[in-house]
């Protein structure tokens, strides 16, 4: 039973926060969070299952690189569009990372939502919500823009299209 109340209170809450109509594909009005307790602190490290088979997903595996850390579920629909724009923005630059962590109930959908938007970044599946509890993500999506030393430079919540725009020049000057 509790389990139950703690998956529905995860999923109102991000309906909430994610702001989204189904099919609509907007989220919260993104931004950065510039009050967001990480902005200038180090980011805290984890290690999760990946999804993908590969081992574990670590933000410590990738010291010294800029990382995205983005925190999705797959019920969230402007998730399905921050993905794409991801993965193309990884493509792009050999030098950024990004690490996907599911902040689903369920591992079930992980595989198909991966497979529907077509990334090949790590992703993580965060069971217990321990990693959410450290970042403490105020919507769906929610990334992390951290610097190669480690350093949470820009919080994003929620995401529309133009998102990655802005992220891809926050990395390029990190990079600089």
């Amino acid at each position: 039973m509790q389990h139950l109340r703690s998956a529905l209170l995860i999923a109102l809450i991000g309906a909430a926060a994610c702001g989204c109509e189904e099919g609509s594909g907007k989220g919260a009005n993104s931004a950065d969070a510039k009050d967001h307790p990480l902005l200038g602190a180090q980011a805290p490290e984890f290690e999760l299952p990946s999804q993908g088979g590969d081992g574990a997903v670590s933000l410590g595996a990738n010291s010294g690189k800029i990382v995205i850390v983005d925190f999705w579920a797959t019920w969230c629909e402007p998730c399905r569009e921050s993905f794409p724009a991801y993965e193309r923005m990884m493509k792009q630059r050999g030098d950024l990372v990004v690490l996907g962590v599911s902040v689903d109930e369920e591992p079930d959908g992980i595989p198909r939502f991966i497979a529907d938007t077509h990334v090949h970044f790590p992703i993580g599946w965060d069971r217990d919500q321990h990693v959410s509890k450290l970042y403490k993500p105020p919507a769906m999506p929610t990334s992390y823009v951290i610097d190669d030393n480690g350093i949470v430079r820009h919080v994003h919540a929620g995401y529309h299209e133009g998102d990655d725009a802005i992220i891809a020049k926050q990395v390029s000057a990190l990079a600089e």
